[in-house]
Parts: C-alpha cells; sequence; structure tokens
C-alpha cells in the first residue's frame, strides 16, 4: 500500500521564494501526499500567493491545507501543521526550499518495504544567495555522530508519524535547533534508513554570527537535556564548534 505523505511549510513573507517551493511540491510525480502551509500571519504577498494554488492542487485531487495566523516560532508552526497531518510519514519543507523531481516516489519506495522505521534521510544541496552549492549533506544518520552535531538537513528527513506519538512534538523553547532536540530523543534506539540520492535543495540565506552562537548554544543544551552528554563535554564540544566556525569564515 502506498505511503501517505504529510508536507508541511512554515511562511511568514515568504512572497520571493514561496512559490518556487510550492510548485516543486505540486510537480512531484508521486501524488498520495497532503500539503499543509502554516503561514504566521504575512503582511505581504505571500497569502495571496498560497490562496492562488489552491484550484490547482484541486484539480490534481491532491489535499491542500492552509491557514495563516501569527506564531511564535518555527516550531510552533510545525506543531500547529502536525495537528492538522493524517500522513504516514511527515516531512518540513521550508518557504525557500524545493524537492527535487521524483523525490517523493524515492521516499515512497523504501517507506512501503520498511513501515516500521522512524526516519528516512537523503542527500541535501544547501545552496548559497548566488545559486551555488555551498554545501552538501551526504552521510546517513549515525547515532555516535548524531549526539555530537547535527548532522542531517531536516529538509530531506521523512519522520514516521509514530515517531511523533512515541516521543512527542516539537519543543517550542527551542527556536533554532528544536528538530535536532526531537531526534535526539530516541537515542541509538532511533531506526534510520537513508536514500543515497539528492532529494531537495535548502537555502542558506545567510546567518549572522548571533544566529550561529544561539545555534550551538541551543544543540548544547538539547545534547545535555538528552542525558548522553555530560554539561562539561557539551561545553567543550560547543567551544570546538565555535572555533571550528570561525576559522572557517576566516579561511573564506
Amino acid at each position: 500500500m502506498n505511503p501517505l505523505f504529510s508536507v508541511i511549510t512554515a511562511s511568514y513573507n515568504s512572497e520571493k521564494t514561496i512559490k518556487e517551493t510550492i510548485t516543486s511540491v505540486l510537480n512531484q510525480n508521486y501524488t498520495n501526499f497532503e500539503y499543509i502551509i502554516i503561514d504566521g500571519n504575512s503582511t505581504d504577498n505571500t497569502v495571496n500567493i498560497i490562496r492562488e494554488f489552491e484550484p490547482i492542487f484541486k484539480q490534481k485531487n491532491i489535499s491542500y491545507k492552509w491557514i495563516s495566523e501569527k506564531d511564535s516560532g518555527i516550531y510552533n508552526a510545525w506543531n500547529k501543521g502536525l495537528k492538522l497531518a493524517i500522513g504516514n510519514w511527515i516531512a518540513f519543507l521550508g518557504s525557500d526550499d524545493i524537492y527535487l523531481e521524483k523525490s517523493l516516489e524515492k521516499y515512497a519506495k523504501i517507506a512501503i518495504s520498511n513501515p516500521e522505521a522512524d526516519l528516512i534521510t537523503s542527500k541535501v544541496k544547501l545552496i548559497n544567495n548566488n545559486n551555488k552549492v555551498k554545501h552538501i549533506f551526504s552521510k546517513p544518520w549515525r547515532w555516535n555522530e548524531f549526539k555530537r552535531n547535527m548532522k542531517i538537513a531536516h529538509v530531506g528527513s521523512f519522520h514516521n508519524k509514530k515517531y511523533f506519538e512515541k516521543y512527542g512534538i516539537y519543543n517550542e523553547t527551542y527556536k533554532i535547533t528544536g528538530d535536532y532536540e526531537l531526534l535526539l530523543r530516541a537515542k541509538d534506539k532511533l531506526k534510520p534508513l537513508f536514500i543515497n540520492e539528492f532529494t531537495a535543495e535548502m537555502k542558506d540565506g545567510g546567518v549572522s554570527n548571533n544566529f550561529v552562537i544561539k545555534a550551538f548554544k541551543e544543540a548544547k543544551r538539547a545534547k545535555i537535556e538528552a542525558g548522553e552528554v555530560n554539561p562539561f563535554i557539551a561545553s567543550i564540544e560547543f567551544i570546538f564548534s565555535l572555533l571550528k566556525y570561525y576559522i572557517s569564515r576566516l579561511i573564506k
């Protein structure tokens, strides 16, 4: 039986990018999915663009749900999407990210034969503002690496709905690394699968030094709360991550 996918996009003032994002979902050849957009009460033309796609999804007989209201951050928006989702597998696609052709078909093929897996990841390209590849996420999930750093891209990840039923939804006190914290909850019990092909492109968008520091601090907190790394080791890894980041900036 073909799995039903729920693809969730959170948006806010995304008029420049969301049309390409929605189109990449709409153009998938695998159509047993629903698309859910949670907009944060955008003040630009985002909502009008979202609304324009309603008749197109209806014509293709694909469920298309969206709401526009204030939220308290990305994980609050994702949790709203989870409440609406009815799929067996759930994915989160940024409002400036895209799926490549036949991506959902690739996930479906592996999901059909592995219904008890928790997570399916894939190769993902990180694209900078000049549309050049800045980084490639190309490794499968491995606990010994993941408990140290976020080594996968959420854009290329499909989560089994059973995982949320067992481990809960996103912790909204996190603002940047809530997806990392969620997957840390299962620890080495998580059952992953990997597609050794590119399925998505995510935009870098440019991040400030302050954002990076906050992300590393949240990752440190997540590792401590998971109970697999003591505070001292987590602090050492935090410092090491910062040094590695600043050195990479100097080299560039």
